[in-house]
């Protein structure tokens, strides 16, 4: 018992520290040819702070420090590029040596600037995009590090800092944040996963006992029915199941402070839901084998089909047309949906995309009793 009641609370504790956060201490190999250029080592970056325009590079690298980037200095471009291409970095940033007057009359001079000052005023940027995860966030860093920097000077020589922005007006986001988080995206899928296969650990189990140790035939036997056996399972596994969805409930939302913008009754009703289709599922997995392994075999290899194509990782729209057809009709699709409209944009019941998650997880948890009915019924021992 305090396996099954500690297993959800591990398991939701983490992938709340685990999945979802903004790396941190990701490396930038630097060449800095303006740093010989004003005379001073590779390995000293004064920083003017104020209406100066001298080593705008190093000024700009403090702004990439602030978004906890870690900058090693090195004398030359090629000792850059080896230090990514031996994995000891991610990215490789080379400042011209005339990159700061450069930038300047870029600025200044507009449409007359020649292309040698162009190309000078460019920050030559190489990454390592093996990681999408980490290669896409620190792009990301890159450029919004220049956008402060650029902002910054701006604002101390009392020019209006909304020249050095890009054209677009990013308004406040109908639902969601303006800064993604993927914690938020994944926890609908991982709540719902947690307590589904939990759910079928929990019945598959209890039935399989029964019928190795004989209780089932002698139950039957004495003129107690297949959907009588059924039902008092679902009675006692029920309590069981909703223990560990409170249990996940409290650590999500209360411990971890996971976005909620809807209301916390639906979202514990289609929670509780999902386990009784976990539950039913497991009687079809205990009813179709006929030994712990065969059990283990068939619940682990609906696991992986399950998480990858509801929704849970990626958003089913990135999906081969034929396989979205084929993931639109499995148990957690449309309640992973369901869940995320009502944590992210606040939808109620009454909603098309929330009720239709409820309706399917209705839907399969009557498949599943039929099917584990018929299977007692009419499968030989």
């Amino acid at each position: 018992m305090a396996f099954i009641i500690g297993l959800p609370v591990a398991q939701i504790i983490l992938f709340c520290w685990a999945i979802g956060h903004d790396p941190v201490g990701l490396k930038l190999a630097v060449a800095n040819y303006e740093l010989e250029e004003a005379g001073f080592g590779f390995q000293d970056c004064p920083v003017y702070p104020g209406c100066n325009y001298s080593l705008l590079s190093c000024r700009y690298m403090e702004y990439l420090k602030n978004r906890s980037v870690i900058i090693e200095l090195f004398s030359t471009e090629s000792d850059a590029l080896q230090e990514v291409s031996r994995g000891k970095a991610w990215g490789a940033l080379v400042f011209a040596s005339n990159y700061s007057d450069s930038l300047v009359e870029r600025t200044e001079r507009g449409r007359d600037v020649d292309d040698f000052t162009i190309d000078a005023s460019n920050l030559a940027v190489t990454m390592d995009m093996s990681n999408q995860q980490i290669g896409t966030l620190l792009y990301r860093d890159i450029q919004y590090a220049f956008f402060d920097f650029i902002e910054n000077i701006l604002t101390d020589c009392e020019v209006n800092p909304s020249n050095g922005r890009i054209p677009f007006q990013w308004n406040k986001p109908v639902y969601g944040d303006r800064t993604p988080n993927f914690t938020d995206f994944a926890a609908p899928g991982v709540i719902l996963t947690i307590i589904f296969f939990l759910s079928v650990a929990l019945t598959s189990g209890a039935m399989l006992i029964e019928r190795n140790e004989g209780i089932l035939e002698r139950c039957l036997v004495s003129g107690i029915t297949g959907i009588e056996i059924l039902f008092s399972h679902v009675t006692t596994q029920f309590l069981v199941m909703c223990f560990q969805t409170a249990l996940v409930m409290v650590f999500s939302f209360s411990v971890f402070n996971l976005t909620n913008r809807g209301d916390i009754v639906w979202v514990i009703l289609l929670t509780i839901l999902t386990g009784l289709c976990g539950m039913c599922f497991g009687f079809v997995v205990s009813c179709s084998c006929d030994n712990e392994r065969s059990a283990t075999y068939m619940a682990m290899g609906s696991f992986l089909p399950i998480v990858m194509l509801c929704g849970i990782i990626w958003p089913i729209e990135g999906m081969h047309p034929l396989v979205r057809i084929f993931s639109v009709f499995l148990p957690l699709t449309k309640s992973t949906e369901s869940l995320r409209s009502i944590l992210q944009r606040g939808w109620l019941i009454e909603d098309p995309n929330v009720y239709i998650g409820f309706a399917s997880t209705a839907i399969w948890i009557v498949i599943f009793l039929t099917i584990s009915i018929l299977l007692l019924k009419f499968k030989k021992g």
